[in-house]
This record gives C-alpha cells, structure tokens and sequence, in this order.
C-alpha cells in the first residue's frame, strides 16, 4: 500500500552511541509526483539500456533544487529528509562523486543496480527509472527506507541501507547535525568541504609537480657532468664543441628544471596558507563529531589520534603487510595526515625517497618511534627536533615512492609489532577507519595477522650520507 506523509509527521531518530538526546526531524508535506509505487518490490521495471554506465553530462542540481528533492521524497515516504539529504551526502556527495563504485554501485544514491531493479522509482514520469537521475535515485531512496522500516524505526533502515554500524551512526549522526540546525546549515557545511577538500587537492597536485620538476633537476644535472667529461677527454675539437654543445642543452633544462622548483615552492607555500585559511574557517563546525569527519578532522582516543582524516567511509587499513609488521591505511590522494601522538621529529625528507617517498620519522610520548612514507606533501613545520601536538596537521596523503596507490604506510622502528595490534589502534577501527581484510560472513571477525618481522630484520635503515643532504629512510617489501 502506498504511504503518504501526514502534514506534520514527527518520527524520534533512534539515539546514536554516545549523544545524550534522541532528535526529533519534521517530515515536511510538499508537493509529489502523482503516482508513486508503494513498499513491495518491483515486478518489473523500465531502466536505461546500460543501467551502470553513467551519463556522457552527469546531472548536477544548487542546493536548493536537492533540499527540495529531500523533501518531497521524505514527504512522499514518511522519511525524514535529514536523513536522505545524509545518506545522498555519505553515497555520492551531494552527486560529485557517483561511480560505478568499486563495488559497482551507482547513481546519486549508490545504489546496486540489483537493489535498483527491485525499489528504483520513475519519479520524474519521463518512463524511465534513473539511478543517475536526482529525482528518481532520492525517491527510490526514501521508498526503500521506508520498505526497511523507517517509519518507525531509523536505525534499522539505514542499517538495511548498508550493513555497517559505522555507516548507521554516521548518517544518523549527519542527519541529526541538519536537523539541529536551519535547513541552509547543510548547505555552509558542504561549502566547508568543498573548500578544503579543493586546498588539500591543489596543494597535492603542486606536491607532484615539484617531485616532477626535482627529479628533472636531477637527471639534467647528471646530464652536464657527463657530457662536460666526455667533452674534456675528448681528443678532437670536434667532438669536444659537440659535447659541449650537448651540455649547453642539459644546462638549458637545468636551469628551466630550477626555475620551474621555485615557481612550484611559492605556489606551494601560497596554497599552504589557503589550506590554513580554510581549516581555520572550519574550525567551529570541526568540534561536532559529524561534521568532524566529512571535514577530515583528526579522530582521537586518549592520548592518540587516528594518523588519517576522513573517517570509515573513505579511510581503510587491513590487517597484514607484505611479510613485516607494518600497516597501509588506504585513503584518497590529499587527505590530511596527523601527528598520531605527542612527539619529538627525530628525521624528515622532502625529496621522495626510492622506497618510502616522502616521510617522517617521529617519538612519541611513550617512546615509541614512528615512521610514516609516501605522502605528497610534508607541512614546513615538520622538522628534525620540532615537537608536535596530537592532532597537529603534518601533511598529505599521496603515492611517492614505491606505492601502487595513495595511502600512508605506517610502521613501528624497529617493526617488531603490528601496528595493528596496538590498542589506540585498534579502538579507531569503524570510528576514523574500516577493516579492509574483514570477514564478510554475518558476525565475522577480522583475518588473523600474519607472523611478525624480528627485530634482526628490520624494515628500514638509515643509511649514512654521501652528500650534504640529510639521511633518508629506505625500506624494502622483503624486510631484509
């Protein structure tokens, strides 16, 4: 049976862990399509011919035309449209992110295209059911809330939604922060978002392009020295004005390799500021735990802090790494990495190294020494001797060195335990992060760790200087 939304139609919000408050959202009446399917599953249904590839234009609605949308499906299915503005937040991002994903979910909803067979709604009456569409992919949201149970019971539903508590208490926590707030409050927060995640994203691809431009330098310095020998052992004249001529070239390159550095450098130290510009204007709204983690926020649990911003829904570690103690927390190119304790900078590298690319080492208040690899960008402020504050900004995630993608390898010196294993750790686990190596069965558990690395072996060594630059870190995936 269909089920429209009264006029002013109070459903409680199931209490999230830790809040003190059960919230309370309005389903606001507005107007609906004429004809809405009701709460059984589909018979059939008319889709686009290829259901999950997206459109050539992907659809982008203001946020006006998406509260409105919120609303009227809400309305239509007696779901509060906090929620779905959340859950649409969480999926897609308000639409700028809308796959297919890794796991082949689609649309403004990330919805699978088996689930959308079965609940997907024409709600736009163009004869066709859309997961790309706005309009049909939030209706067909509300409608299967409400098939889950959200009349009545929220928790449930969203859980239905996606079998993850982390997942529930997010959107829920979301929800309640728009509901506590006027409906333009969704709106500023998106803004905040954008805004960062455009100054993280700038300042790592700048971090790129200086890595580009160094290694250039590099190989063209290599290229004078050697033609300008070839050209001094050379016993025709000839062949020393062509070897000269030839340096002449390199040095061309050189030059415009160095040049190019410091334009980069100035660019770089100009986005630093924008970035802090941009953190401090989101400082405020950073303090509410769901804000916290759309703004990539740094997580903490006493004394610690997750080292990588953005929370479970986008941030992920497994168990195991290679054949040593060591973990890999996957998140994507240019979130915010943090000072995972109080702690002393013991070393640090700018020019990436050919394993660890570029990296730090610090101690931690206990004594325990960290070394974090592959970042994109390192914070000025993280320098041989300078002490950081838990929580304290020190970088970028990125994929220097030897990465096969943008993540933080995170490691213990020397790697006698799994970070994994160590209690702050795993306290973060479905609050900053996800297990990636779960056990997918209902009430798995997390995959066993593999045997640890002896402290004989170590992952990294320090190797003495052969220049005036400081020593790096290496490491190698054997451990030896």
């Amino acid at each position: 049976m269909r089920r429209l939304a009264a006029l002013a139609l109070l459903l409680a919000v199931v209490p999230l862990a830790g809040t003190a408050r059960a919230d309370v959202f309005q389903v606001v009446a507005a107007g609906t399509p004429s004809t809405l399917p009701g709460l059984a599953p589909n018979p059939s249904l008319s889709v686009p011919d290829s259901l999950s590839t997206p459109p050539a234009v992907p659809e982008q609605l203001s946020y006006s035309q998406l509260l409105g949308l919120w609303q009227q499906a809400g309305a239509a299915y007696g779901i509060p449209w906090q929620v779905l503005a959340a859950i649409n937040k969480v999926e897609s991002n308000w639409g700028r992110n809308m796959g297919p994903s890794s796991a082949g979910a689609i649309g403004w909803m990330q919805f699978m295209p088996s689930t959308w067979l079965r609940w997907g709604v024409d709600a736009n009456g163009d004869g066709v059911a859309d997961p790309w569409n706005a309009s049909d992919a939030i209706y067909s949201a509300a409608r299967y809330l409400a098939a889950a149970g959200g009349a009545t019971d929220l928790y449930r539903a969203v859980y239905a939604y996606n079998h993850a508590d982390w997942y529930v208490n997010e959107v829920l926590s979301l929800a309640n922060l728009y509901g506590g707030s006027s409906s333009t409050f969704a709106f500023s927060l998106d803004r905040m978002q954008v805004n960062l995640d455009a100054a993280r994203s700038e300042l790592a691809h700048t971090g790129d392009l200086l890595i580009a431009a160094q290694k250039i330098l590099q190989r063209e310095s290599r290229n004078v020295a050697r033609w300008q020998a070839l050209a001094a052992k050379a016993p025709l004249l000839s062949d020393q004005l062509a070897f000269q001529q030839q340096a002449g070239h390199a040095a061309e390159r050189r030059d415009a390799a160095t040049g190019r550095i410091a334009g980069l450098r100035s660019r770089l130290a100009t986005q630093e500021r924008e970035l802090q510009r941009a953190q401090q204007a989101s400082a405020g709204a950073s303090f509410d735990p769901a804000a916290s983690q759309l703004l990539g926020a740094p997580s903490y649990s006493g004394g610690y802090v997750f080292p990588v911003g953005g929370g479970p829904g986008v941030v992920s570690a497994s168990h195991t790494h290679h054949d040593y103690p060591a973990v890999d927390i996957a998140a994507p190119m240019g979130s915010p990495l943090y000072a995972l304790a109080n702690a002393v900078v013991l070393r640090s590298w700018t020019v990436p190294d050919p394993r660890c690319g570029i990296g730090f080492t610090l101690r931690a208040f206990d004594g325990q020494v960290w070394t974090y690899c592959h970042m994109s960008v390192l914070d000025a402020n993280v320098v041989p001797g300078a002490t950081l504050t838990a929580g304290e900004q020190v970088g970028l995630v990125g994929a220097t060195g030897d990465a096969t993608g943008p993540h933080l390898h995170l490691q213990l010196q020397p790697p006698t335990q799994w970070p994994q294993q160590e209690a702050w750790f795993e306290s973060f686990a479905g609050k900053a992060f996800t297990w990636s190596d779960a056990d997918p069965s209902p009430g798995g558990r997390a995959l066993a760790f593999a045997p640890a690395a002896s402290a004989e072996a170590p992952v990294f060594q320090v190797l003495p200087p052969q220049d005036p630059s400081p020593a790096v870190v290496y490491f190698s995936h054997s451990g030896a």
